[in-house]
């Protein structure tokens, strides 16, 4: 590793100053180590799966006497029927497939190794000898010869479930298994409870497999407009910001004045002409659209002084748009960081299911209450499941962490670098090489933070989804609550971690100190992050949509091109959630870029003034924007000194904190009054989910915004 040329000894004694990308020492060390012994033990449970047999059970089957397919075995002490040499009989059957363990997830049947699966329906036993004369393949029991089918009495009870449907082997797993889907129907009857029988689930299946090639299509679409987009926001970021707040704005006028006009219409509309039976119904709608209309109405109000607040901050918002999409002329390659991370995790993922599925297998083999045979691990090896689950985590936090650090070190060497014909051949490697070299300690830190937050969650969800119907209101409230204040958590910590990572390729610190450095210049510029991500989300947002509909609709007007199908719900919906996907994929690539110039910007802006020898490192576009601001600070100031004016540093100061005292007093005051009249909740119910986010995600920040804005470096002198 390259941290051995690193000594940073001095530099830390003294106190530290932001040098960006002048020195790179290795960070969080003891946190890399540890992951490199979580990995090992991650690899320690797949070599345990493997030898121990689990690899052979899982590829070539089983059967219930634990005999492996395809192989001679060895016997299996006091269990029958174990030990039989199966070397031509490959493939599993199962004589009752269709009787499913939906609890235990596994198919509740005696399995036995066969020569060939059935191809067609055998209705009867004569079928079944039949098919066991000419193929040479037995389906019954092996204690019952194939001359016996139709003669002995235990026929019924060692030979298949009549009709035997036909099934054929699973690639590469040899497995016989139904053709007929709906064998499997119990498995997805929640997701196909509208249709009283199958055939439109298979209208729909095959309409899939018809306009396979269209979809195929539909998808490359909107990977090219994904693309497309990201390149034109540059160029309409400015109009297309001021277009969508006036929208918004005339939007929710436009919105409370329907509703006040719908509650006076029904005001004044004669009653005697309802008749007694709805009357009730007639006054419950009434008092509805007066409580919709009350809650417009501040929601108006309260957006109308939110964007006339942040009106001033929108510039700065265009800005760093503009700036960004220069960032992806100059870097081609970040618009191919999403292919990369997804491929990284669907090799990880392909990794960690199989090998999930060899321990489903391992383990020795154990007589169950049928007299068959289970393979079970004993012993603490019972649990590596659970390990095997924290992997799945932190693993998976970890690959997306390292785009996220990927992506910030590019950024961050287009920003800092004052000559950008000065730039690497590539960044983005030169960026990839950082990070492994020096950074991946902090990653790691990073990662695990975000999963200890996240598997709490999860296991608060499945203990709400066990519980679901049974519990008692104030139980799911306080389950609700806790869920929801962990993912407020999670999303804090994410958006956290993001700027520590590019705090961290700035300077080169560990993840702690990086954190606290950026955390602090958030907090100091706390309405201006609201203002990018309200205003840049929302735009992203709508870029997204854009692309859903643009894809969905040339997805509309290609299958009413193609006659033979009709059925459009399931091709239309795969090909929206798929273009949806991708263009979250490059927008939110996209976003991480905007995040991290804001934060070198803010840097910039903090310890250098423009004056010889404290040169800014910003664009010319935002060299604009802070000209425009010291403009608009001048003409404020005429009344005092002019010689000794000061630039408003990025800092936001008591009036940020004192607006976010404010914002926070007002959400809290609608939610509940919203949740109170909208909501079928009991009122404690709803005061106790609005007073809980607000206590533990809302109060905290104003606090710490509070706090911080007292350690806030003395403004910056201009002349």
């Amino acid at each position: 590793m390259g941290c051995c040329s690193s000594a940073s000894s001095a530099a830390q004694s003294s106190k530290r100053e932001w040098k960006p990308l002048e020195d790179r020492s290795c960070t969080d060390i003891p946190w890399l180590l540890l992951f490199i012994l979580f990995c090992i033990g991650m690899g320690f449970i797949c070599g345990f799966s493997v030898a121990t047999g689990a690899a052979a059970r899982l590829v070539s089957g089983y059967d219930s006497y634990g005999n492996i397919c395809g192989q001679k075995n060895a016997k299996l002490e006091a269990i029958p029927n174990s030990g039989m040499d199966h070397t031509h009989r490959k493939y599993v059957f199962f004589l009752d497939p269709c009787n499913l363990d939906l609890i235990n997830r596994k198919i509740k049947s005696v399995a036995l190794c066969v020569t060939a699966c059935p191809r067609q329906e055998l209705k009867t036993l004569s079928d079944v000898q039949k098919f066991a004369e000419i193929n040479g393949s037995a389906l019954c029991s092996y204690n019952l010869k194939p001359s016996e089918y139709t003669t002995s009495s235990k026929a019924s009870v060692l030979c298949p479930k009549l009709p035997v449907p036909a099934s054929a082997p699973i690639p590469f797993f040899h497995r016989c298994a139904p053709v007929n889907i709906s064998c499997y129907a119990k498995f997805a009857e929640a997701l196909i409870t509208f249709v009283s029988d199958n055939s439109v689930l298979h209208r729909l299946i095959s309409g899939v497999m018809t306009s396979k090639e269209i979809i195929l299509g539909l998808c490359l679409l909107s990977l090219v407009l994904s693309m497309i987009l990201m390149v034109i926001i540059r160029y309409i970021s400015r109009v297309l910001v001021w277009i969508l707040t006036i929208l918004v704005i005339l939007g929710s006028l436009g919105g409370t004045g329907v509703l006040w006009w719908l509650y006076a219409k029904q005001r004044k509309s004669p009653k005697e002409t309802v008749i007694p039976e709805q009357l009730q119904i007639a006054e419950d709608n009434l008092r509805a659209l007066l409580i919709y209309a009350i809650s417009a109405t501040v929601f108006t109000v309260l957006l109308f002084l939110i964007m006339l607040v942040m009106r001033k901050r929108v510039a700065l918002t265009i800005a760093l748009f503009h700036v960004a999409g220069k960032v992806f002329i100059h870097l081609p390659l970040l618009v191919f960081q999403p292919f990369w991370t997804f491929f990284a995790l669907v090799l990880f993922w392909a990794y960690w299911i199989m090998t999930l599925l060899f321990l489903g297998t391992a383990g020795s083999a154990v007589q169950n209450d049928q007299g068959f045979v289970e393979f079970r691990v004993s012993g603490p090896l019972q649990y590596m499941w659970w390990y095997h689950v924290v992997g799945l985590i932190w693993i998976s936090e970890f690959i997306l962490a390292c785009q996220q650090m990927t992506v910030a070190g590019a950024v961050v060497t287009y920003y800092f670098t004052r000559d950008k014909r000065n730039l690497p051949f590539t960044p983005i490697l030169a960026s990839v090489n950082r990070l492994i070299r020096y950074h991946l300690g902090t990653v790691a830190k990073g990662s695990f933070i975000i999963t200890l937050v996240k598997i709490p969650r999860m296991i608060l969800m499945y203990i709400h989804s066990q519980l679901k119907g049974k519990e008692n209101a104030c139980a799911r409230c306080v389950l609700k609550s806790c869920i929801c204040c962990l993912w407020c958590l999670e999303k804090c910590l994410n958006y956290l971690n993001q700027n520590a990572y590019t705090a961290t390729a700035i300077n080169s610190t560990n993840f702690c100190t990086s954190a606290k450095d950026a955390f602090v210049i958030l907090v100091e510029n706390a309405l201006r992050v609201a203002a990018i991500n309200t205003v840049g989300d929302f735009m992203l947002f709508l870029g997204k949509v854009l692309i859903v509909c643009s894809t969905g609709l040339a997805g509309i007007m290609l299958l009413n091109y193609q006659q033979d199908y009709t059925v459009w719900v399931l091709p239309l919906i795969i090909v929206c959630l798929f273009a949806f996907l991708v263009a979250h994929c490059f927008l939110s690539i996209y976003e991480m870029v905007v995040d991290v110039l804001f934060l070198c910007f803010a840097i910039d802006t903090k310890y250098n003034d423009g004056s010889p020898g404290r040169e800014f490192y910003m664009d010319k576009v935002l060299m604009e924007f802070v000209e425009n601001s010291r403009k608009a600070m001048k003409e404020a100031g005429k009344g005092g000194v002019a010689d000794a004016r000061e630039l408003k540093p990025m800092v936001g100061g008591d009036e940020e904190v004192t607006a976010l005292q404010e914002f926070h007093f007002h959400f809290l005051s609608l939610s509940v009054f919203t949740d109170c009249t909208s909501s079928g909740e009991a009122f404690v119910v709803c005061i106790t989910q609005d007073v809980l986010l607000f206590l533990f995600v809302c109060l905290p920040i104003t606090w710490m915004a509070e706090f911080l804005s007292q350690l806030r470096p003395p403004s910056v002198k201009v002349s």
